[in-house]
């Protein structure tokens, strides 16, 4: 068994350092089976954390300084967001905090019994100026989504926030602080750039070569198909950790990727559902599987795309409309938006009343995709992904180009 436990924790202390979230030498895995296991000698903080293991219910924890910009990211909010000082939280505003993290614990120091307190409560836990510290109850999979996904939550309400505090100050005419503009270009300065395209505009696939062209000839075609394209999307980072779904309809059955499983892992986790409801195998599929049924229906296209591509999630949640109540946004929202020429539609998951079945089948008719209110693009095409890749991408690059556009109202901010 501990081979196992091992070999899991070096998978995805490999995952941490190829999704750009931490560096593997400097972060702490602790796993409690038979006996503890760590990939780091048991000294010092590997030391301390271990004794979450008498506090807590849990059999992994992981702690690391984060990679940058989430580093200077996280520094920067603690600075100057009033909650984590106040109250010991923040509270970033994306669809995957308020339905998986609800908010983010801040600490002061690196105190066993603080940061077991907060942990009792959430999935993550922030030390300021030491790292981020989570924890797994079944796998250490657990753990690195919750890192992974305090990451993205950071990443987004850095860049919200700065879209607002700027906003603030051109209407009140009053003059960026020196020290805000300072990180903010210190931030941008170290901002990724992956390339997506070929010089004539072809979708690489990683690690190297083209997405495969459709149509596929069977269902194992398919399989590849989806997995391929999982892939694509976990290594271009237009989803956070692995959330995100997939599909793609063949011979009356849509094949579409389980829930809770990893975009960049699917070969043995997708669902052929047929589209006659004859079968119900759709149980463990996708919480989107609806939706994406009714934008088959919409648009007569067979490949559909859900990732939650950083910047579209934060320029589909900047509205300057007054007036409105953004508690209710992403639930229900009667305006009429766009970004980059993209719409922008509400809704939550699944397929309740506010449920984004509801908005996204119709918001797609007219093109190829949709950005839903704080939760990220949907993309379709027909025969293979290749379209719906370059779609998803090309979103992405418009919405950060609009956002570094607004940005510039500020003297002396740099663009990324």
């Amino acid at each position: 068994m501990a081979g196992v436990v091992e070999h899991l924790i070096e998978k995805y202390l490999g995952k941490l350092e190829s999704h750009g979230l931490a560096v593997r030498d400097k972060a702490v895995f602790l796993a409690l089976d038979a006996e503890l296991f760590s990939n780091r000698p048991v000294r010092d903080e590997v030391l301390d954390l271990a004794g979450l293991f008498r506090l807590m219910n849990i059999n992994t924890v992981l702690f690391s300084e984060p990679s940058e910009p989430y580093r200077s990211i996280i520094r920067e909010i603690i600075r100057y967001d009033v909650d984590s000082v106040t109250q010991g939280r923040i509270i970033p505003p994306d669809c995957e905090t308020r339905t998986f993290l609800h908010d983010i614990p801040v600490v002061e120091k690196f105190s066993l019994e603080a940061i077991a307190e907060a942990l009792s409560r959430r999935k993550a836990v922030l030390v300021r100026d030491r790292g981020i510290v989570t924890y797994g109850v079944v796998t250490p999979e657990q753990a690195f989504v919750s890192f992974s996904s305090t990451c993205f939550a950071t990443f987004i309400k850095y860049f919200h926030d700065s879209l607002l505090y700027l906003g603030n100050c051109e209407g009140y005419r009053t003059i960026p602080e020196d020290m805000f503009v300072e990180g903010f270009n210190r931030i941008t300065r170290l901002l990724s750039h992956v390339a997506v395209f070929g010089e004539k505009g072809e979708v690489s696939g990683p690690p190297g070569g083209k997405l495969m062209a459709g149509p596929p000839l069977n269902g194992d075609d398919v399989i590849m198909m989806l997995a391929e394209a999982g892939r694509a999307v976990v290594a271009h980072r237009l989803v956070d950790s692995y959330f995100g779904n997939i599909s793609y309809v063949h011979d009356n059955t849509i094949f579409i990727s389980q829930t809770g499983s990893s975009l960049d892992e699917l070969e043995h986790c997708i669902d052929a559902v047929p589209l006659d409801g004859s079968s119900s195998i759709g149980i463990t599929a996708s919480s989107e599987l609806t939706a994406h049924k009714r934008i088959y229906h919409e648009t007569g296209d067979n490949a559909i795309l859900h990732g939650h591509p950083k910047f579209s999630v934060i320029m589909s949640m900047h509205c300057l409309k007054e007036g409105c109540d953004r508690n209710i946004c992403h639930k229900y929202c009667r305006e009429r938006r766009s970004v980059a020429g993209i719409p922008v539609v509400s809704g939550e998951v699944g397929t309740g009343p506010t449920g984004l079945l509801h908005t996204v089948p119709k918001a797609m008719r007219e093109g190829k995709g949709a950005i839903v209110y704080g939760h990220g693009v949907f993309t379709s095409g027909k025969g293979d992904f290749r379209g719906p890749f370059r779609m998803l991408r090309q979103i992405e690059e418009r919405c950060r180009k609009e956002y570094f556009s607004l940005m510039e109202i500020c003297p002396g901010i740099c663009r990324a």
